[in-house]
């Protein structure tokens, strides 16, 4: 009986060693191959310019400390790929209106990339403290900038008059900072803030200042985004020109008294009512008791 099975069993066994030795050389091959795959994929550091200035002030970059955190910076968003590929396609459109209002106010150009920081480029945006809009702007200090803010209107969320809300910001900051840098610090973390940190700290100067870790890096991140969206390129992203999102055409109507439904205003005006507060997110409800009269301009795209 063993004279039988004895030779099947050899045979077995002979059979599981070739499977393992195949399997062991196939996987093997499998590993060498991804590998070689992944060999390919190299991570590597972002260039730091030699010189890079912010609203025409020169960045200390000579300084460690200045140097290593830009560095932080281009690192985070040149590597977030998803986000800042969006903030690429988004620039033009927005930046179409914000740059000439900076212009017309006596703002500099890099003030637009604090939008960037503060929102996305995302005029709805709303943070956990209620800073609302493009600008992100709080309600009182909305209020005393002239933004109108209820139930039914929110100009925090219209981009035009935000813009101009935050030049004038930016301006009465510059007034008392003289420091382009210092008054983005305080667009952060509040002029009262600001304040107790040059008394606090015997300084004036973004740059030699310690802020708690978002003010700290805002400037910084500020500049990163700067470098960024001027020259994508160089930061590894190409995008071309024509999935960059389009600037879309509009048309204005002014109204000056209540409006019952704008669902039916939009449908008066030949788009719908997703599109009407799509570009109206000032617009906070279906209707606009409007009982002081005030006028007010709607936006309407033009739809090919």
């Amino acid at each position: 009986m063993w004279s039988i099975f004895l030779p099947l069993l050899l045979l077995a066994n002979v059979a599981v060693v070739i499977v393992l030795i195949t399997g062991t050389a196939t996987n093997t091959e499998t590993e060498t191959e991804t590998a070689g795959e992944n060999q390919s994929v190299k991570y590597k550091p972002v260039a730091i310019p030699d010189s890079v200035s912010f609203a025409g002030e020169p960045v200390p970059l000579g300084r460690f400390d200045s140097r290593e955190s830009l560095d932080r910076e281009l690192l985070v968003n040149s590597y977030f790929h998803s986000q800042t590929l969006r903030l690429i396609k988004l620039a033009p459109r927005y930046f179409k209106i914000i740059e000439p209002i900076l212009k017309e106010k006596g703002v500099p150009d890099d003030f637009k990339y604090l939008a960037v920081a503060e929102s996305g480029l995302d005029p709805r945006a709303v943070s956990p403290a209620g800073a609302v809009g493009l600008w992100q702007f709080l309600r009182g200090t909305a209020r005393d900038f002239g933004l109108e803010v209820n139930s039914e209107v929110d100009e925090r969320y219209h981009i035009e008059k935000s813009t101009y809300a935050a030049c004038d910001y930016i301006l009465k900051a510059y007034q008392k900072y003289n420091k382009w840098s210092v008054v983005a610090a305080s667009f952060n973390a509040g002029m009262n803030g600001v304040d107790r940190q040059m008394e606090r700290q015997k300084a004036d100067s973004y740059y030699d200042m310690l802020f708690g870790s978002e003010t700290g890096r805002y400037v910084f991140r500020l500049i990163a985004l700067k470098l960024i969206l001027e020259d994508p390129y160089k930061y590894n992203f190409d995008v071309p020109e024509e999935e960059k999102y389009p600037v879309i055409n509009t048309r204005e109507v002014v109204i000056d008294g209540p409006v019952s439904d704008f669902a039916g205003f939009a449908a008066e005006n030949g788009i719908n009512y997703k599109l009407l507060k799509d570009f109206n997110p000032w617009l906070r409800d279906n209707f606009l008791t409007n009982t002081n009269r005030r006028k007010y301009t709607i936006i309407i795209p033009v739809l090919n």
